[in-house]
């Protein structure tokens, strides 16, 4: 019975969270009273009402164990989720993957047209920055400018961008697990990291353990989209499935094979698990979100 009713908390957690990102994103994005209206109305179109909002679920549950401040979490979620939304339109774009759905709807460029799709990733990223220096996130001014310098690099050549560049020029050649290791760790596990990071920043330097268990739930995040991508429907996955197969890019499971791809993110959940051991029962929203990410069918 107890776990069942914390399985029923956690999500009734999720469902809060969740909200008061999608209340933060209404207001932090212009509407479309506000010229270019097309443009607003697109960012807007990408941004809201879609999404597991992983990232943001995470930087709430690092901010509430550090002891952050609510309103300071709902800047650094917000801003997250903006650079998640922006690196989608362009993923999703023709002279990327080409893809045609969405969180269950066409894309932007579908939906709109390519140039306006260039342009809402280019808006909602320095939407993004503009967040994080324009509000007090942190009491000791190094801080506020560690957190967006961290942003930064999890955004860059070196981090996300860096991670896609990688994954374009690596379509259709085989891939050692390390060089696909190397590969995800920016393009999907980098900005996963840089949510947990940024939600205990809120409240102080962020705990090695905590760097830790970012990592690896960063990088399981990517071997379960791998192991979906094979196995699970559009209709449950709200996006194109089987694509990566039909474009000849390298996963996991083109990598290891589905069975030990599994067994990898069991791994790395219950690694998870081991770098939260330290925080005791505070630790418990971020070993449920692990369990989550790993665990989830969609």
């Amino acid at each position: 019975m107890a776990a069942i009713e914390t399985e029923a908390d956690f999500a009734a957690w999720m469902g809060v969270v969740q909200a008061r990102v999608e209340a933060a994103l209404q207001r932090s994005l212009p509407g479309t009273q506000h010229s270019p209206a097309r443009l607003h109305e697109a960012m807007r179109y990408a941004t809201l009402e879609g999404g597991k909002r992983v990232r943001p679920l995470l930087t709430f549950a690092a901010g509430e164990l550090a002891g952050a401040e609510a309103s300071r979490l709902d800047v650094v979620a917000s801003a997250v989720e903006m650079i998640h939304a922006y690196s989608l339109v362009h993923d999703d774009m023709p002279c990327m993957d080409n893809d045609v759905l969405r969180r269950g709807k066409p894309t932007v460029h579908v939906e709109f047209d390519e140039a306006t799709a260039l342009l809402v990733g280019d808006a909602l990223q320095t939407l993004a920055f503009q967040l994080i220096a324009e509000r007090r996130l942190a009491d000791d001014a190094a801080l506020h400018m560690e957190m967006v310098r961290l942003l930064a690099i999890a955004c860059g050549s070196r981090g996300m961008a860096g991670g896609q560049a990688i994954d374009l020029e690596a379509t259709g050649k085989q891939l050692s697990q390390a060089e696909l290791e190397h590969m995800h760790v920016r393009k999907t596990g980098a900005l996963i990291s840089a949510a947990v990071k940024l939600g205990a920043m809120c409240a102080g330097p962020c705990a090695p353990a905590l760097e830790q268990y970012a990592h690896r739930v960063g990088l399981a995040f990517q071997v379960v989209d791998d192991v979906l991508d094979a196995e699970a429907s559009t209709a449950t996955l709200g996006k194109t499935a089987g694509k990566d197969s039909r474009q000849g890019k390298p996963t996991y499971v083109s990598v290891m094979g589905s069975v030990r791809a599994k067994a990898f993110a069991e791994e790395l959940r219950q690694g998870a698990h081991e770098a939260l051991a330290g925080f005791g029962a505070c630790a418990l929203r971020l070993r449920q979100l692990a369990d989550f990410i790993v665990l989830r069918k969609f």
